[in-house]
């Protein structure tokens, strides 16, 4: 247990100085770090929201908006629906939480109720037994009536849906500012946490957020322009919107009602044609876009559509064949970053909602300073009190569990920072944690040597039986710890996250320090000591 080859020295000397070198910049300010030679790593830890202050929004979603969107969808498909199937009907209108059709011809309900099916989405999954669709379609209690009802699983997954697209909007608007630091995280069904680290004002953030993104997919008028419109009247039916790129027109005339909303597109990515290598987006809707779209597209071959987001017109490409399978290609004067940027817009358009604030506070700098000393001269104070405390008890041993201890917090930080950990005041917990961890597995290997010494072994067995079974000892309860940071990971948010991630790094890093450093250190020791003359932790 004691030997060590060669490589395996080796490997360990090389990991305790790559975790320096990872580790050093956070030990300076980054004027200083800048200054340093480019093979020379550079990336720090960032601060969180508690540390370097900034801004902190909680934002819920309308639900009854979302509701009354679908409600309208559902109205008009069910419309579209009956006509293509030639049923007649006197009425179809929305009445509390429910659509009610009125037939012209009682004796159609049944085959009524078998069209409108198809206005419903599958939901859940069969092979978990959480299958369904998110409406119902049943017979009404007046002859000639058809109800419509969306279901609770299809309302729940209406608005998780929508959560996601918000979530993905706003990071794509944060993140063009240039920050990776800011948190944007859903807390229950329909509230999203925003923390920005280093915003002064909430208003800035406020503005940056904006409105929620609503996704649409316009015709284009075939044959007037935005210009053409406004020096003669703009026919009915359709609305000028503005351009939101510097290439091509200003405005759009373009008919008001949409072709497919943004809620029916499932998935869109960049990709490349393979005819003629341009940049493309590759888009998918589910089955009702598909339906919608597919009808357009056959219609409409070599004219043009306008995708709109926030009311501004991203681009208007041409329709080059049908689309028929709910899947298809946007192509145009995109290049690489273009058709990446698109794509994340569209995905992100999904079933808008608005959000209003119901929580909104802002956190200093100078509690973030104050945080920041406070928690180093805390560190400061327990680190001497630990390495008075540990060579007091073990003598030598205690300063080799001292290096150790040192080795494992570099360890510790140069791994946050590898990851891109955001150093938090529940961060600097876990990592005080973790030296606790530290310091008891040490503890734990030199009591266990010292009750082989009582049993009259030598130094050397004595210290090899030490670490063997000890070993069993400091696994189980760190396995222990592992397990409940896990659980806080999976199940918590924000700092509770942050929390976790550093006991977990914390926890891989005591091991090694304490088991592999510190018995190499030993292993060194008893070297370098003269035959008959080891003395080690006292009894």
């Amino acid at each position: 247990m004691l030997q060590f080859t060669r490589t395996k020295i080796i490997l360990i000397l090389l990991t305790c100085f790559a975790g320096i070198a990872v580790a050093m910049p956070n030990f300076f300010s980054k004027e200083t770090v800048a200054s340093w030679p480019s093979f020379v790593p550079k990336k720090q830890l960032p601060l969180g929201l508690d540390l370097q202050g900034g801004a902190h929004l909680l934002l819920a979603m309308d639900q009854d908006e979302i509701k009354k969107d679908w409600m309208n969808n559902l109205r008009d498909e069910s419309r579209k629906v009956l006509r293509d199937a030639k049923i007649g009907f006197t009425g179809i209108g929305i009445q509390g939480s429910q659509l009610v059709v009125k037939l012209a011809k009682p004796e159609e309900r049944d085959e009524a109720i078998k069209q409108l099916h198809k206005v419903r989405q599958t939901i859940g999954s069969a092979v978990l037994g959480t299958g369904g669709y998110d409406v119902d379609v049943s017979a009404g209690t007046d002859p000639g009536t058809v109800i419509v009802k969306p279901t609770e699983a299809g309302l729940r997954a209406r608005i998780s849906n929508a959560a996601a697209a918000s979530i993905e909007t706003i990071n794509r608007r944060v993140n063009n500012l240039g920050t990776s630091e800011s948190t944007i995280v859903r807390q229950g069904a329909d509230r999203i946490l925003i923390q920005f680290p280093g915003l002064k004002d909430t208003k800035e953030l406020k503005a940056l957020i904006g409105e929620t993104a609503k996704l649409t997919f316009h015709e284009v008028h075939p044959s007037l322009s935005a210009e053409e419109a406004k020096q003669t009247s703009i026919p009915a039916g359709y609305k000028i919107y503005p351009g939101d790129k510097s290439e091509g027109p200003s405005e759009y005339l373009l008919r008001e009602q949409p072709v497919v909303q943004g809620d029916d597109l499932a998935d869109a990515q960049p990709g490349f044609d393979s005819r003629t290598n341009e940049a493309v987006i590759n888009f998918r809707f589910n089955q009702s876009g598909a339906r919608k779209f597919g009808n357009f597209t056959k219609d409409n071959v070599g004219k043009p559509f306008a995708i709109v987001l926030d009311n501004k017109v991203l681009s208007a490409p041409v329709i080059r064949e049908p689309i028929l399978g709910g899947s298809g290609q946007i192509s145009g004067s995109f290049d690489v970053d273009s058709s990446n940027r698109l794509a994340v817009q569209l995905r992100s358009g999904s079933l808008p909602a608005k959000l209003t604030i119901v929580e909104e506070r802002t956190v200093g700098p100078s509690l973030g300073a104050d945080s920041i000393a406070d928690g180093k001269r805390a560190g400061i104070i327990g680190g001497i009190a630990v390495v008075i405390l540990t060579v007091l008890a073990y003598g030598t041993f205690g300063i080799f569990a001292c290096v150790g201890l040192v080795v494992h917090l570099i360890l510790t930080l140069a791994l946050m920072t590898l990851i891109g950990s955001t150093l938090t005041l529940p961060g600097i917990a876990g990592l005080v944690l973790g030296v606790a961890m530290a310091v008891d597995a040490n503890v734990l290997i030199y009591e266990r040597i010292r009750e082989e010494l009582r049993a009259g072994k030598t130094a050397i067995s004595a210290i090899d039986a030490g670490f063997q079974r000890a070993f069993v000892t400091i696994a189980d309860s760190q396995l222990t710890t592992l397990a409940c940071a896990i659980i806080m990971f999976w199940l918590g948010s924000g700092p509770i996250r942050g929390f976790a991630v550093t006991l977990t790094i914390g926890i891989l890093t005591s091991i090694f320090a304490s088991v592999t450093v510190v018995r190499l250190l030993i292993s060194f020791w008893l070297k370098a000591q003269p035959k008959g003359r080891i003395q080690i932790v006292p009894v």
